[in-house]
């Protein structure tokens, strides 16, 4: 057969549909239907699904507040501690909850500086889950030191006898890069809230809505200049962040690396923290929005290409903790140092086993399973794994801590540590606390940032086909 050339006809060549990606926001939807449905949540009546959730969580958070009153009117006597077992679950708690904190600033801050476009449907909900974490965190540290009504002397204050904290501590070290962390992670998350506030002022039906939303909004009109000046501020607080997370969960870390304790004293815990705080992290940030996308129908907003991506997040840092685990048995060996060798056999095979192995199956065996795109795609397998990421790094902390000190080095010291029921329902309380400002958040304020979100969209695309399209919608 004859070839028949076409000229002066322009080709423009298509890609290879396997090649193509999956558009951040699907069904190609309206740039005032993102509006409609982001904005929608906060504006429509209350669910019957939110009241399911907040009534058990607001009864949880009275739950701990209890039974930090108990403790302050009884005593620390109320709880597990004992000789030589004194960290255990207080300070289990507030390192797994500093961890979960950091999935938000990681999200926001780096994948911000990296160009990652996929951040925009979940970068708010991250960085609200930011802040709650940090307070339930918070928790932790002020109840730990017994009597509370005299925290004030931990202050620098000038005093007769010039006794200071000792600056040279790293528990000292957490107070500043903690409340560091909390300030800008606050920052960060009000300054990307502003545009948004804005369109919320806009649209709301009542005064009271349009006062308390123009309040926050800071006069914000939508003009080239606010939006100079905003983009401007946005990069300075992504660049102060990102820092943070490296060095908040480095300095958590050093509460243990540079103690003499056998289990403790290693130099690999500061990225093998970090790493296990961007995996635990990223697990409560896919506990959280897998069942919102189907509860709020965001569907097409949080789709299944984010939580593909978040999936592949987690297996990577998986990956890092099983090898840190790893490592860590390597560094005892090689070490000669009997005690530290024997500080980890007593871990995998000791009275603590069982915390053991179950931290080995939730961090390192469950991750690998999204090597398989279709479970990492399947909604219901990826709710259940993110939750035994969380299970697992709990019991992480708890193996880090409490089987290092439950056998020193005198056996008649030796004891088995059990929790009381104050340090239970203290704990269980936390998720009550975060779960209840966590819905509040979303039930008032958009839990999606609506004008990245726009930015993303195939519309706003001149590359794309829908690019030059001029498609009407709400501001």
């Amino acid at each position: 057969m004859a070839e028949v050339l076409i000229k002066d006809v322009p080709v423009v060549p298509r890609t290879p549909a396997e090649l193509e990606r999956i558009p951040l926001v699907r069904n190609r939807r309206s740039l005032g239907w993102v509006s409609d449905a982001i904005a929608g949540i906060v504006e429509g009546k209350t669910p019957a699904w939110w009241w399911m959730a907040f009534i058990p969580a607001f009864t949880l958070m009275i739950v701990c507040f209890s039974c930090i009153t108990y403790l302050m009117t009884t005593g620390v006597g109320v709880w597990g501690l004992m000789i030589p077992v004194a960290w255990a679950w207080d300070i289990t708690n507030f390192v797994f909850w500093i961890g979960i904190g950091h999935a938000g600033t990681l999200i926001s801050a780096i994948l911000f500086l990296l160009r990652q476009r996929w951040r925009t449907s979940i970068n708010r909900a991250a960085e609200a889950m930011t802040i709650f974490a940090v307070i339930c965190a918070g928790v932790f540290p002020l109840i730990h030191i017994g009597r509370i009504w005299l925290g004030w002397w931990l202050l620098p204050l000038p005093n007769a006898n010039s006794i200071w904290p000792q600056f040279r501590s790293p528990l000292l070290w957490d107070v500043f890069a903690v409340s560091t962390y909390f300030t800008v992670s606050l920052l960060f998350w009000y300054m990307g809230l502003i545009p948004d506030l804005a369109t919320m002022r806009d649209r709301a039906r009542t005064r009271i809505r349009k006062i308390l939303y123009g309040l926050g909004a800071l006069g914000w009109t939508g003009s080239n200049r606010h939006w100079s000046n905003y983009e401007k501020a946005y990069l300075i607080l992504a660049g102060l962040s990102t820092p943070l997370v490296l060095s908040v969960h480095s300095i958590v870390s050093f509460d243990f690396a540079v103690s003499q304790v056998p289990g403790w004293h290693t130099t690999i815990f500061p990225p093998y923290f970090v790493a296990g705080a961007i995996f635990s992290g990223f697990g409560m940030v896919l506990s959280l929005l897998v069942p919102l996308r189907t509860l709020c129908k965001l569907q097409d907003v949080i789709t299944v290409r984010h939580v593909d991506l978040m999936c592949k997040v987690i297996m990577a840092t998986g990956s890092m903790v099983g090898y840190a685990y790893g490592m860590e048995f390597f560094i005892a060996w090689y070490s000669g140092n009997p005690y530290e060798l024997y500080a980890f056999k007593n871990r995998a095979f000791g009275p603590y086993a069982w915390a053991y192995w179950t931290m080995i199956s939730c961090n390192v065996i469950c991750p690998q399973l999204f090597w398989s795109k279709t479970l990492r795609t399947n909604m219901v397998f990826v709710f259940i794994i993110s939750i035994f990421v969380n299970i697992g790094m709990w019991f992480e902390r708890f193996v880090i801590i409490v089987t290092s000190l439950h056998r020193d080095y005198i056996p008649s010291n030796w004891a088995y540590y059990r929790p009381t029921w104050v340090d239970i329902w203290t704990f269980i309380g936390t998720f009550g606390l975060f779960l209840t400002l966590f819905l509040l958040f979303m039930r008032f304020l958009p839990m999606i940032a609506i004008s990245e979100v726009k930015g993303v969209t195939p519309q706003a695309d001149p590359h794309h086909p829908l690019g030059g399209a001029k498609l009407g919608g709400q501001h």
